[in-house]
This record gives C-alpha cells, structure tokens and sequence, in this order.
C-alpha cells in the first residue's frame, strides 16, 4: 500500500501536497515494470504460481488444453484423402509421404515450438497471444514502430481465435456424428440434427458453469487418448513397416516427387496441429509443467499410433480413405466409439468456448473491448466465467455454419486459414519477444524463424485456395472482430480526451469547495473516476446543483496493469491529494487483467489500511457518459456509429464494478467527439 500524507496548509498547490510538493511514498510492487533487465525465470516446472499439485493438474490439463488437437484424428486423415475429390491417391509413397508431413508438423510445431519455447514466455503466469502482445511491450522501446505494431498483431491474433472458435465446435460435433455413417448407416439422416441438438445444449448449458462438467473433463480424455493408441496398435502390429513413415525423408521425399499434390496436401495435414494455440493460451490454468507432462506421457504417443494405424488401414484398404478413423474399430465397437468421439468432441468445443470468453475478457480489461457483464460460475477458480453476449454470438455462428455446410469435410474447406495464420503471429511476436527480452542476435532469430515460420508460411499457402472455398469466414469473422476492438481503442482515446477537457483539473476544484461555505452532509461519498489528475463530473454536478458535499469524500480509481494478477497486499494506493484533514482523499485500486474489479470488497481492504470512509454509510457515484457523434476530426463517421453502438451496449458500471444497486447514484453526461 502507498500513502501520501502532508502537514495542514491554507490550500493546495496545484498538482502537489500541502508543502508545494507532490509526493507518493510508492512501493516497488506497486508499480509499472519498467522495460529493465527482468529478474531470470527460476520456475520450476512441477511448481506455478496458485497451482496445486501436479497430478490433478495433469488430469485436468488433459480435460481442456488438448481437446481440440486430440479429436483432430477424426477428420485430418479423411481430410487428406479426399480433398480435391481425392487428388491425393492413397498409394504408398503418398501415404508415407502424408504420415510423415503430420508426424513431424506436430513433432516441430507442437512439441519443440510451442512447449520449448512459446510456453516460455509467461506474462506472470498468463499464455495466449494478447497476453505476449501485451508482455512484447514492456521490453520494446516506447514510440518505435515495434511498440504499437506488437499489439495490433495481438489484436489480429486474438481476433482470429474468434474466427477458430466458430468453426471448432461445428466441425468437430459434426465429424464424431458423422461416425453414424459406419456405425448405422440407417440413422445418416439425423447426422445433422443430431449435431445441431448438441450444439443448442452445449452453449444453452454454458450459464451453469463448467465446475461439476469439468471434473468429468479429464478422465473422458484419458479414456479417449488410451482409445486412439489402442484402435491404431493392432493395425501397426499387422504391418510395422508403416513405422518406416516416421523417417522425415519420406515428407521430403514426396514434396519432390509431387510437388503440386504434396501443396495440396500441406493445406489438409495442419488439421492435424489445430488447437496447437490453446496449449499457450491454457497456460495460466494449469502451468506450463502439467502440459509438458501431459503431452509427452499421454497425448503425443497416443496421437501417432492413431496416425501411424490409420496409415496401415488406408494402405491395405483403400476404400476407408473417406472415414479411416471410425474403420480403425471392429463392427461391434463402431457405435460406442462414436458416442466416445462425440463425447471427446463436446469437451473440445468446451475448451474452444471457455477460451473465447477468456480472449474476449482480457481485451476488455486491455482496453480493446467495451465493458462485459461476466459471471463467474466457479468459487474456487477465477478462469471458470460466463459472458453471455460472446456465447450467444459463438452459438449463432456456428450453427449458421452447420446449416450452411451441413458436412465436416465441407467445413474442412473453411478451416486452416486462421488456425496457420494465427501460428504465424504468434512466431513472427515471438520472434520480437525474444529480441527484446532475451536480447537473441540476428542468426538465433533466423534460425528460429525459418525453422518454424517457414513450415507455417507453407501451411498458409497450401491453404490460401480455401479462401474461395469457405475460408473467407473465418478471415471475415476475424477482420470484423479486428476492425470493432481497434474502433474501441481510438474511439476511447477520442472520448477521454474530450472527457478530461470537460472535468477540469482536480486540485484547484477542491480548492474552490474549500473555499466556499458548502453544506456537509453525514456519510462517505464515493466518487468512481479514471485517475486523480481531473474532477469526477458526479463531483462537479453534485457541488454545482446540490450546493453540498460529504463528510468523507473518496475519489475511488480503478487501474488495470501489465500483469494477470496483482496481490492484494500491492493493490491499493492512498493520496490524501495535500490535505490530511478535509476528509477528501484519493484511492487507487490497482487489478490485474484476470483480476474481478469487485470495487466494494477492495475498498473494504484500503478502509482496513488506514483510509479515513465507511462502508456502512457509503453512497457510491457514478458519471455515466453518453457519447454523441460529431463533425471533430479523428476517426472516420462510420467507425464512430460502430463506437457509438458498442458504448451503448456496454455492461453498467454499477454491475461491472460490483457496486450495490440500492447506495448507488449514476449521474448522466454528454460528450461529442
């Protein structure tokens, strides 16, 4: 906590204490990193910061990080072979060729890119790409090129997520139904309605909560991994020289020899590394210990006995190639193994969705987002949280997506293009990162680049045809979401600095209600407002109109900083603005951009550390600001009615902040910009 206190004095002194000068005793916690030399990372991997033991977090880990990379063998293969009404023919150098390109994208991509290095590049704990947008930043000199273009790259990549996060849920539900297809070729019919039905109830089932679901979450998935390395065993015991399709020689061999096919290709097998991204994204639930864990032990060997036994089948019969995934079983265990994938496929979309509403929390609390009414649906951990417009839209897309489609190889055609473009973000803001942070020399970020950007580069090209095909919704989603938070972003600027012209400074106003003979009335009056610089228009007006003011007045403001979590012990800031003794002060609530800005209960905590207020009597004021287009310069009239409709569609201050409803006054005001 940081006080500033200062002896009695006849006024104050514009922008400092009693004394003429400002000061703020300020802990080294409290505080913005600076871009200074960072203290090394000693974590260990079987310890993170607010995890528990390593077991159960494996277990879970399983549950929600690997859902979508680990139902990929449901459609990858198929995918392949029947791409471009089979182009790709399933003899045996294609079929090694095709096994190899898979074995070694997940092996480069997966387990050495982003397990070896991207999970290393925690913002205090947190993955995902806004998050590394956001850490980029602190290291990247302010006012260069490098600094704003980091995040816009996160934006972009973030904004892509939401483009995945329609597709995942369609074709994965989609791809284990169509499992019917085998299991009772009578029920082919219902495939879509069965899947439309699932969809409804997952996201109308997303307001309970995952907290209950989720303890089912892990030991689905571990049955459902022991599954996929037992279907593919038997047929590798039947032909082991499929094992020889390991060997990298055979993915450059067939690159040679078929160039234009093995193109082709490229575009289907990074089906088999989507969900790649939730790995780094997932990070902070679980720690970056548990996943490695989790997929060295479990997921990696299990996903390539699947891969090598639907190479074998595809090999020795042909006609598989359209569904060899659900032909890996016998008869008799077609229609469980179809329950077990659709069950599989369920927790992937959980995963997808709970992802969403984390992106689209953070780039509200990131500034790139309107406020959100999010409500949290678990006590014990604060990742579990339900936002009920981002749901709603998610279940909108993708069942316009179902009904459209109506296949998971037709919806194939429409995936990949964001899953390869977000990958390349992510090494292209890596590559930043690790300039900036780990001063890497030029040779280290080549290297790293060509190794890993240039095998990316490669699945964006073999999938660029799909944006005839159905892959311009996933770009279109995305270059939407980009185009409404970058809107927000410099709507907001405009709006703040029309705001402040309005408030006035702070400093020399409390000089006026010092000297004006105003009326005190009983109570504490809290005054919720962005920094202590200029006066809370609720202050003003109710000076101006009312002609009185509280006994304790507290200017109450809300930080969020560069890091997920700030401890409560470094959250609060006291300024009694130069004046100890007129009973007007200032508070700074600082929370991290994963914290719940439950304003009440943190007051609570500033009261118990020496702020001079109440609880028990407290009267909370709120400007609510209604913004007005006009002619000003800044941003164009289009994007303006786009901020507008968002500001008016944001979640209230009363709810968002957690005040209650009933001591709560919102006062209204009106800014053009």
């Amino acid at each position: 906590m940081a006080v500033c206190r200062s002896p009695p004095s006849e006024g104050r002194a514009r922008g400092g204490c009693g004394n003429g000068i400002r000061f703020r005793l300020v802990s080294s916690a409290a505080t913005d990193a600076s871009p200074a030399t960072p203290a090394p990372d000693t974590t260990d991997l079987d310890e993170h910061p607010g995890h528990g033991a390593i077991g159960p977090l494996i277990l879970a880990a399983l549950g929600v990080v690997f859902g979508d990379i680990g139902t990929s063998p449901l459609y990858a293969m198929q995918t392949v072979f029947t791409i471009d009404d089979g182009m790709v023919e399933p003899n045996s150098a294609n079929v090694y060729g095709v096994i190899s390109m898979v074995f070694w994208s997940i092996t480069l991509i997966v387990s050495i890119k982003q397990l070896m290095f991207i999970l290393k590049a925690d913002n205090e704990g947190e993955g995902g790409i806004l998050s590394l947008a956001y850490l980029t930043r602190r290291f990247v000199p302010q006012g260069g090129r490098r600094y704003g273009l980091v995040m816009i790259l996160g934006v972009i990549g973030a904004s892509l997520f939401f483009g995945d996060s329609l597709i995942t849920p369609a074709i994965s539900v989609l791809s284990a139904v169509e499992g019917l297809k085998v299991a009772a070729p009578g029920l082919q019919e219902y495939v879509l309605p069965i899947g439309v039905t699932i969809i409804a109830l997952l996201f109308a089932g997303q307001r309970f909560g995952t907290e209950k679901v989720g303890r089912l979450f892990g030991p689905v998935m571990v049955v459902w991994f022991l599954a996929l390395g037992a279907l593919g065993i038997p047929h590798i015991i039947a032909d082991p020289s499929v094992l020889g399709a390991l060997s990298p020689h055979h993915a450059v061999g067939f690159a040679f020899r078929h160039p234009f096919i093995a193109f082709i290709a490229m575009g289907a097998v990074v089906l088999s590394v989507t969900g790649a991204e939730a790995l780094y994204a997932d990070m902070g639930h679980f720690g970056r210990g548990p996943i490695l864990r989790a997929w060295f032990w479990l997921v990696f060997p299990c996903l390539t006995l699947n891969y090598l036994g639907q190479a074998q089948q595809v090999l020795h019969h042909p006609e598989t190639a359209v569904s060899p995934f659900f032909h890996l079983a016998p008869d008799w265990m077609s229609l469980p193994l179809v329950v077990l994938a659709t069950a599989a496929t369920i927790i992937a979309s959980q995963a997808v969705i709970s992802g969403a509403f984390s992106v689209a929390r953070q780039a509200e609390r990131l500034g790139y987002l309107p406020r959100l009414t999010v409500r949290h649906t678990s006590h014990s951990e604060s990742g579990q949280i339900y936002i009920a417009s981002v749901n709603w839209l998610l279940f909108a897309g993708v069942l316009v997506l179902m009904l459209t489609f109506r296949a998971s190889e037709r919806l194939a055609t429409a995936y990949g293009v964001a899953v390869t473009l977000d990958l390349m973000l992510t090494t292209g803001l890596f590559c930043v990162y690790a300039a900036a942070r780990h001063r890497w020399r030029p040779w280290q970020i080549a290297a790293f680049a060509l190794c890993f950007g240039l095998l990316e580069v490669n699945f964006f090209a073999g999938n660029a045809a799909k944006v005839l095909h159905g892959g311009w919704l996933p770009l279109l989603v995305a270059a939407t979401i980009s185009l409404v938070m970058m809107t927000w972003r410099r709507g907001t600027t405009l709006v703040t600095a029309r705001r402040v012209k309005l408030e006035g400074e702070l400093l020399p106003f409390l000089d006026v209600i010092h000297d004006s003979q105003l009326a005190h009335v009983p109570g504490t009056a809290f005054f919720l407002h962005p920094n202590a610089e200029t006066t809370p228009l609720a202050l003003r007006e109710n000076v101006a109109f009312n002609k009185v003011v509280h006994e304790r007045t507290v200017i109450v403001s809300t930080r969020v900083k560069n890091v997920p979590h700030v401890p409560a012990a470094e959250r609060i800031t006291i300024d009694d603005l130069g004046d100890p003794y007129d009973h007007i002060s200032h508070v700074a609530i600082d929370f991290g951009f994963q914290d719940d800005q439950d304003v009440p209960a943190a007051l609570a905590q500033a009261i118990d550390q020496g702020l001079d207020a109440s609880l028990d009597d407290a009267v909370y004021f709120v400007s609510k600001i209604t913004v007005h287009r006009s002619e000003r310069p800044g941003m164009a009239g289009w994007r303006k009615r786009i901020f507008v409709g968002l500001a008016h569609n944001a979640a209230t201050p009363v709810d968002y902040f957690r005040l209650p409803i009933g001591q709560t006054v919102v006062m209204g005001a009106q800014v053009r910009f």
